[in-house]
């Protein structure tokens, strides 16, 4: 993920941020989590993020590696539709799941053989387009047929 220069991310909502608002935000931003996550039903709530504490390996300080766990922090809480597999926020997947309807089972995928090898391909690909064109007289069909 690539990050604005000298930005840092929001470990609970993934947002971010300059380093002097971080602070501010942060605590905003976990209370809002709180009273989010109190509204959820229980089988969808999630236990508090924990602010990572990622060090590089020699030990010193990295704002990219920072960044990057907090991403992963923020992203390991959205759950995944049951139906669709796409990923939520515990909130918004219940809006989510009100309008996602399965697809439905065929028996493989329809696909009309129009390859030009075989006569079958030819004239369907032929008998298409002489569909089309008997469909609808074109602008200049009608510009003619005026005069």
């Amino acid at each position: 993920m690539v990050f604005g220069p000298g930005f840092r991310v929001c470990y609970i909502c993934g947002r971010e941020f300059g380093s002097q608002s971080l602070g501010i935000h942060e605590p905003q931003c976990l209370e809002k989590w709180h009273i989010e996550n109190s509204k959820l039903p229980k089988h969808l709530r999630r236990p508090e993020p924990s602010k990572p504490q990622p060090l590089s390996g020699s030990g010193s300080y990295s704002l990219k590696a920072e960044n990057e766990a907090a991403f992963q922090s923020a992203h390991i809480q959205l759950l995944p539709c049951e139906t669709c597999g796409r990923t939520f926020l515990p909130d918004r997947l219940l809006v989510h799941q009100r309008s996602c309807k399965p697809k439905a089972q065929s028996s493989g995928p329809q696909v009309q053989n129009l390859t030009l090898g075989s006569k079958e391909g030819l004239n369907a690909s032929t008998n298409s387009k002489q569909q089309r064109n008997m469909a609808a007289p074109s602008v200049t069909d009608k510009v003619i047929h005026a005069m």
